[in-house]
This record gives structure tokens, sequence and C-alpha cells, in this order.
């Protein structure tokens, strides 16, 4: 099958040819490999002398841990150290007992002889194991299941979904799109695969093998029954406010120990807890987060056990997060809400600028209110509501100067 181009591979590509070591992080089975792997094709067809390591292979584990010295006689018994510079590929580096040192080592002692690009399932093994001496000589890319605008292009559909008249599909198709995108999410395989039976099927092997496993490999967790109490519990909270103390009283955890698997839970790209938007640092800072999971496919079958026909309310709300959060990380994320409980869905703060952004899956549940307040607090020259459903109606829009948008615009509006 022909490999098809993520967005992320462009900004990899701008650092290919560094000295820095290129490091994606993400959680399994969002395309990490298949990146790498499209990369080492893309410079051997350039004639560049290249090589792939994958630590899954427990052989290569032990090699590396054994030491560069063995490593490099590995890499000249397998004639790869050549005149030419050297691309060498490692995946999973998290697996090395410390691949802090091996990768300086590695940089300070063959660089212009070696290029590395190396992969990690886990940001929390990664940012334990990778120390301060690091600092200065990597280049980080998160790998995130697919946007909506890799999502189209996987299932066929080349748009520019920058211009205001899209072309080839109509709204209600893009509508019927996105849909089926919230229902099942974004890993590659299932947005690959059509049958909605195997789809489901799929995603359980995601959340049983990689989720439930990683995350209690890494915590030794043992009462694993009420650990998967307390996903299928965070799941159905998915763009809701976190509240720690009824959690632990749900699942009969202690606050302590729910605040750790949380951790986990967000250091393995299952979910992220959005701080609430504050011209006070230090308010921000200690204010009650909303969670969000970063895929709703996986939301979804956690929650509710299977896979649903309509869209809920809150999981469009998170697929929303899921858009924004995989824009470029110049751009920071909030919500915001007050005491009185106004309450906008998401705040994006680009250097001085500051879009409230508000989620309605149809345009006439939106209410005005929160949103005046915020804009003419803050003095914000855009305001913007999400829906599926528009109301054709545009004398509220221009009285209150919001632009009412579908998910596919938010990049085009965001960009002005």
């Amino acid at each position: 099958m022909k490999f098809l181009e993520r967005k992320v591979i462009k900004e990899i590509k701008r650092f290919i040819n560094t000295d820095d070591i290129i490091v994606l992080h993400g959680a399994r089975q969002v395309g990490k490999t298949s990146i790498m792997k499209y990369l080492q094709d893309d410079l051997t067809a350039q004639k560049k002398n290249t090589a792939y390591i994958d630590l899954e292979d427990l052989r290569f584990v032990q090699l590396l841990d054994s030491g560069t010295q063995e490593f490099i006689g590995y890499l000249r018994e397998k004639n790869l150290l050549k005149k030419s510079l050297l691309y060498l590929f490692i995946d999973e580096i998290q697996y090395l007992k410390n691949p802090s040192n091996f990768l300086k080592i590695m940089r300070d002692h063959y660089a212009g002889r070696i290029k590395l690009l190396v992969s990690g399932s886990s940001s929390f093994e990664l940012k334990s194991k990778f120390k301060e001496s690091l600092v200065g000589r990597t280049v980080n890319f998160e790998v995130y299941p697919l946007s909506f605008r890799e999502w189209l292009f996987f299932k066929g559909h080349h748009l520019n979904l920058g211009q205001k008249v899209i072309s080839g599909l109509t709204t209600e198709e893009l509508k019927k799109s996105y849909k089926e995108y919230v229902l099942y999410g974004g890993y590659p395989r299932i947005v690959l695969e059509n049958d909605v039976s195997r789809k489901e099927v799929y995603l359980q092997q995601i959340i049983d093998t990689y989720i439930r496993k990683d995350i209690r490999d890494l915590a030794g967790i043992k009462d694993i029954l009420r650990f998967n109490k307390l996903l299928e519990v965070l799941s159905e909270q998915s763009g809701k406010l976190l509240n720690i103390l009824e959690l632990a009283n749900t699942v009969r955890l202690a606050r302590p120990t729910i605040e750790n698997y949380l951790f986990l839970m967000e250091n393995t790209y299952v979910l992220k807890m959005l701080r609430p938007f504050s011209s006070n640092l230090r308010s921000e800072l200690f204010k009650t987060p909303k969670i969000f999971f970063y895929d709703t496919g996986i939301a979804h079958l956690l929650w509710l056990k299977t896979l649903p026909r309509t869209i809920l309310g809150n999981m469009f709300e998170t697929s929303v997060f899921a858009e924004l959060i995989k824009r470029p990380p110049t751009k920071e994320l909030f919500f915001w809400r007050t005491q009185d409980k106004k309450e906008i869905d998401f705040i994006v703060r680009k250097g001085k600028n500051i879009i409230p952004l508000e989620v309605k899956l149809s345009q006439s549940n939106f209410n005005f209110t929160a949103m005046k307040y915020f804009g003419d607090k803050y003095k914000t020259k855009a305001k913007l509501c999400v829906s599926l459903e528009k109301d054709q109606r545009t004398r509220k829009q221009s009285a209150h100067q919001i632009s009412f948008i579908y998910p596919w615009e938010i990049d085009r509006e965001l960009e002005q």
C-alpha cells in the first residue's frame, strides 16, 4: 500500500540535514514507525546511506545497551559506516536502559558521520531517561492520531481546506465525513478500515494491548479492575471539568493514586488536562482543569463499550480539542470559566492575540453572553463558534462580530 504522507513529515524534513537528533514522540499505533520508514525510503531513493534498528527486537536492545563501541562495531561489520553520512533510524528508543547517554555519545562523537532519527511511545519514559545532557542536541516532534485534514487525505480526498469554497466535496459531504471522524477517531488503521465491526475490534486491541498494558507496566499497577474503571469513568468525562475527589469516591482509589495515574495517562498520550485561561498565571495554575482524550474512537469504546451511531456533544468538543492540539505548538490552548459559570470551551493564544472559541453541535444552541463578556474584558478581535449545523440567520453574528464556522475551517480562521 502506498504510504500517505503526514503533515508532520514536512516539519521533520526541515531538520533532516542538521546535526540535531530528531525525536518522534507519540502513542503507539499513531504512525511513528510508518513515518520513520517513509523517511528512510525517501532518503534511500535519493541514494543516501540509511539503516533501521527496531528495539522491539531484544537482540538490538542488548547490543545498544552494551555500549556505543559495540554498536559502532556492528555498523562496521554490516558495512554501514561509509564515507557518506549514515541516516540511522532507531524505533522505540525508550527500551534502552540509558538512551540519553547512548544518544549523547553518538551525537558528540559521530556528528557528520551519523544522523540520528529516533522514536519513543511514552513521553514519561523518555523524559525520565532523557537527561539534561541532551539539551541542545535534540529537536522533538509529537505524532498524534490523524487530523481531519489528514483523515480526508487518507480517504482519498485531496482538498485545500483553506479555500472558502470547497470544490470536489459539498458541505453536506464534509459534514458526513466529519461525523465519521468523530465517531471512529483518527488512528490510521481505523481510518483505513471500512468495516465498522473490524474498526471496533482494532480499537479494542489498541486499548487492551497498548493503553492498559503500557500504563499498567509503567506504574506497576496491581489493582487492575479499579484502574480499568478509572479509565472508563474518565472517558465519559472527556470535555468536562476534572473532579478528583468525585473520581476517588467513584472508583475507590486514593487521591494521590489517581493523580499518579492521570500523570501517566497524560504522558502516554491517552488524555490531556487542559488548564483554565487567566491573565494571572498563579490563578491559572491552581484552578480545576478539564480533561480531553486525544482520540474520540478510543474514548467511545472505553465509555460505551461500542462505537455509537450519533455524535454526543462532549465528543464533538473532544474532536475539536484534538484538531486544535495538533496545530503548531506556538499556539497555546486553554479553556475559560468564571465563578458564576460563564464558560468558553477553548481559548487560543497566539502571541499577544487571544481568540475565544465555543463549540456547539448546532449553532442554534449558542449563547452569546459568555462570548460577549470575554470579548469586552480582553478586547478580542476574533470570536469563533464551531458547529456542524449552522443557522443561516446572520443578524446576531454581525451584531456580536462572531464567526460561525465548521470544524474544517478552524485552521483558516486562526491563521488570519
